[in-house]
């Protein structure tokens, strides 16, 4: 019978302690509560928080949206993607108890008397409790287009003056520096910075929380970390479908946007920052931007753009009745991002994003130098690759001898793989994670306003370019659906310095030693 391994746990007290966190008397409003994103990720991230015991006190959840539903709709929707695939009786149980802690109000996003008659719900719902404070949080799954209207009405009509107040901000923040700038000025016009909390969920992702510990806890990761032993990041992002009719959509804003100046820029600032004197929100964050104002904006040579065409029965992106007619969208993008600081200086992080492609996978992969020469000859580069998703997972690919007489390095990988090694944890979903902090009080996965507006500065000039304002939209590469992207890719990453070794794709080989 295996044994189980007991752990020492070390502690990271600027994370555990918080006087802020609602602990009773919580109202969640859930605005745009009939939409795809509440009930595809709020609605089953508030579960899985009741679920583990992890929300406030006697805590209800008010649904807020235009269509008009009665409870019994509303309750459908709100737990049709809570997963029980094993019927299991506790969790088909705990569903039933969700459900009474939650109601629902149609209401107009641009009307007082709307936002009035949700006070009045609230209110009614306030009066149980046994103590004067209250604590409320309003979290806007809505597109931005309504973000400041409801963000003002909210503050007018639906703001605790007896209690605390927060305020869930989902992206995009805008579509360039200027318009980010305009959404944050009319939203600080009715909250506080330390009210908001403007959530990326890349943020609440575990591997990605765990790149802190991983830097700062580790003196060998430490030593490692710089221009010196590093010789390119690449952080990729791979969907293997398309745009599945969501076309309109995603023309708007294209895998920039969507992708590398949030969800990847994100990751590069808490893989690069330098150590944060706590790990305070404000600490964190601090060294974030300052990481991130030492990046200049990007320049064009140092852009690929692709855009997928139909293929393996597949159709292109063009082929959906909802793209715009002869769109230059990309659909992929590989950016290269140059650091000025002097851990940075001249390493190339690349940063790849794009749909259609051969895989679902996000990973960092860190690639070292070449080892001096003289002894060794073709020998493999090691790699640090940070896996994020699916099956989370840290590996280190390293040269070892081969077993036996003969004397040869073969690459190996030392491996980290979670669902292996901590077989009795349920990782949370970001989602969860990141509505936790906001009831905690924690900014520490949040983004700031200032961070917002450099990350803007670095990709605004190429995203004008893309979108025709600096003269004719650059046309991108086809790539064929189910592909690793374009065919530029290789060379493109090969010219930064990268070395294919023994493959991008990670698997648990069994090496015949025989054969080599």
């Amino acid at each position: 019978m295996a044994s189980m391994t007991r752990t020492r746990s070390g502690t990271i007290p600027s994370m555990e302690t918080s006087g802020d966190e609602f602990k009773d008397n919580t109202i969640i409003v859930v605005f745009g509560a009939s939409g795809d994103l509440a009930k595809k990720k709020t609605y089953p991230a508030l579960f899985g928080l009741y679920r583990n015991g992890y929300l406030p006190k006697d805590v209800h959840i008010v649904g807020y949206a235009r269509t008009k539903m009665d409870e019994e709709e509303y309750h459908k929707r709100t737990t049709s993607y809570i997963k029980n695939p094993n019927n299991d009786p506790e969790v088909a149980a705990k569903i039933e108890e969700f459900k009474k802690l939650s109601s629902y109000v149609s209401g107009n996003y641009d009307d007082n008397a709307s936002f009035q008659n949700l006070a009045r719900h609230m209110e009614a719902i306030e009066k149980g409790y046994k103590t004067r404070g209250v604590n409320r949080l309003f979290y806007l799954a809505l597109p931005p287009s309504v973000f400041v209207p409801v963000a003002q009405h909210v503050k007018v009509c639906c703001y605790a003056t007896n209690g605390t107040n927060r305020i869930i901000v989902e992206k995009p923040f805008g579509k360039d520096l200027q318009s980010c700038r305009d959404l944050l000025s009319s939203l600080k016009q009715s909250w506080q910075e330390e009210e908001t909390y403007r959530i990326d969920h890349y943020l609440g992702k575990e591997m990605v929380k765990n790149l802190l510990v991983l830097r700062f806890a580790n003196v060998a990761m430490g030593a490692a970390w710089d221009k010196h032993s590093i010789s390119s990041v690449q952080i990729s992002f791979k969907e293997p479908f398309g745009t599945e009719g969501r076309g309109g959509y995603f023309d708007e804003f294209g895998i920039i946007r969507d992708i590398l100046q949030n969800h990847l820029l994100q990751v590069l600032s808490i893989l690069t920052m330098e150590r944060p004197v706590s790990f305070a929100s404000e600490d964190i964050r601090d060294e974030k931007v300052k990481v991130l104002r030492s990046i200049p904006p990007i320049e064009r040579k140092d852009v690929l753009l692709g855009q997928y065409v139909g293929a393996n029965g597949k159709p292109g992106y063009l082929d959906d009745d909802t793209v715009p007619k002869g769109s230059v969208c990309p659909t992929f993008a590989a950016t290269t991002l140059w650091i000025n600081n002097e851990r940075w200086e001249g390493v190339p992080f690349i940063l790849k994003a794009g749909k259609a492609l051969n895989e679902a996978k996000v990973e960092i992969r860190l690639q070292f130098k070449d080892v001096t020469s003289g002894i060794f000859k073709d020998i493999s580069r090691n790699e640090l690759v940070i896996r994020i998703q699916p099956s989370e997972a840290v590996y280190l690919k390293l040269n070892t001898k081969t077993p036996g007489y003969a004397f040869r390095a073969i690459p190996t990988e030392m491996d980290l793989t979670y669902k292996r090694r901590f077989t009795d944890t349920n990782i949370p979903e970001a989602y969860e994670a990141l509505i936790l902090d906001a009831i905690k009080g924690d900014h520490s996965n949040f983004v700031r306003d200032d961070e917002l507006d450099v990350a803007w500065k670095i990709f605004t000039p190429i995203l004008h370019w893309i979108d025709g304002r600096e003269g004719p939209r650059p046309k991108p590469s086809p790539y064929p659906y189910g592909s690793r992207g374009p065919k530029e890719l290789d060379s493109f990453i090969e010219k930064l310095g990268y070395k294919r070794g023994t493959g991008e794709d990670y698997s648990w080989p069994t090496t015949n030693v025989s054969s080599l």
